[in-house]
């Protein structure tokens, strides 16, 4: 019975360990990636799993404003909503050769608005391709940044490094991440860990000194003309102090902080600020952006580490308790069928020596051995050394 309920266990042993392994070998891997069906939640109520809007607001904040065609400069409070929109049919048309199953296409919609009237400051609309797995972007002809609306000039872009998202169980060490006024990608650095809404974050800060924007000649003339009188050009510098909080294991953004200051430079005249804001997630986008980055790095654990290391003991226990119960069944069943030692009796009648009858010897002739091979003795079982075995 102990053989049979070793072998069972043994057997079940052996499948909790090749569970454990095609778990961690192949399921994990294969969910630890962007998946194709993600959608945009454009309304409360939607499903976990969606993407969410993200919000910004900057308090006090300097901005220019174009009002009836003229430049101005306005202050008060700014609302940054960005919209990640990923775009299932054109990831199925589009990746293709070398980005098939290796990469998703999103869109992304930026709004910048006052929250005294709600009209528009800026605006941007965004389409590139990202790895599934580092989130990194990756190399397609047709992504595209428009800044400046659908009359823009030059919507032409490459996007590298970092977008919208960091790596699956992203590391201790420094990135780049794409930089949408330069549009380039520049270092970001790994900067410390962080508690932010009861969840562990890494740091991460990206410092832009201040830097010419490549901006268009009649746009030059044009803030001249409004801002600086005397003026006939001019250039337009940026800067940006850029830091970034990750849920690690998920890749998830959970707070973002810009601080953004654009400026104009006259060719005469005092420069002018064209934007001086301090944009930082509101509460509310902090605690969906906990909320999500939390299930997700939950998913990812159970089945990249917690199920694969429980099968991988429970695999090695049944092992174990397998072997001991078939080597016991078989010791078991070895001693019931053990041999009588000698000497031991036979389960026949006793003899009564006083019964026999005493024969004469028989005369045997002698030949070669006969006088080789010692007599019969008893001394052997009287322990006095002669004969000891």
């Amino acid at each position: 019975m102990k053989a049979r309920l070793g072998a069972a266990l043994f057997g079940i042993g052996v499948l909790s360990l090749a569970v454990a392994a095609g778990t961690a070998y192949y399921v994990a891997p294969s969910v630890t990636k962007l998946p194709y069906d993600l959608t945009f939640c454009n309304a409360d109520g939607k499903p976990d799993g969606c993407l969410r809007a993200s919000v910004a607001v900057a308090e006090n904040a300097t901005y220019m404003q174009v009002l009836n065609g003229k430049p101005t400069i306005q202050t008060g409070q700014l609302k940054a909503t960005t919209e990640v929109v990923p775009q299932a049919s054109t990831t199925e048309k589009e990746m293709t050769g070398d980005l098939k199953g290796e990469a998703v296409v999103w869109d992304v919609y930026g709004t910048v608005v006052r929250t005294d009237n709600g009209s528009d400051v800026s605006k941007y609309a965004a389409e590139f391709a990202l790895d599934r797995v580092s989130a990194a972007a990756r190399d397609w002809d047709k992504q595209y940044l428009d800044t400046d609306g659908p009359g823009g000039t030059d919507d032409s872009v490459t996007f590298a490094g970092q977008t919208y998202k960091f790596p699956f169980r992203a590391e201790r060490q420094d990135y780049t991440y794409f930089d949408r006024d330069l549009r380039k990608g520049l270092p970001i650095a790994f900067d410390g860990t962080e508690q932010i809404n009861g969840i562990e974050a890494y740091r991460y800060v990206q410092q832009i000194p201040e830097t010419d924007l490549v901006t268009p000649a009649g746009s030059l003339t044009a803030l001249a003309g409004a801002l600086a009188p005397g003026a006939t050009t001019g250039k337009v510098t940026y800067s940006n102090t850029r830091t970034i909080w990750i849920e690690p294991v998920s890749g998830n953004f959970v707070k973002v902080r810009e601080q953004q200051r654009k400026t104009f430079v006259p060719n005469q005249g005092a420069t002018v600020a064209l934007l001086d804001a301090d944009f930082v997630y509101d509460e509310a986008t902090i605690a969906n952006s906990v909320k999500s980055a939390g299930v997700t790095r939950d998913k990812l654990q159970l089945i990249g580490r917690t199920l694969p290391i429980g099968l991988a003991v429970l695999g090695a226990v049944l092992l174990l308790l397998g072997i001991w119960l078939i080597a016991s069944g078989r010791r078991a069943s070895t001693a019931g069928a053990r041999p009588r030692p000698d000497g031991a009796p036979t389960g026949g009648p006793a003899r009564d020596a006083s019964t026999r009858v005493a024969q004469p010897a028989a005369a045997r002739q002698g030949g070669p051995l006969s006088d080789e091979i010692p007599p019969a003795s008893t001394n052997w079982r009287a322990g006095d050394g002669a004969g000891k075995r």
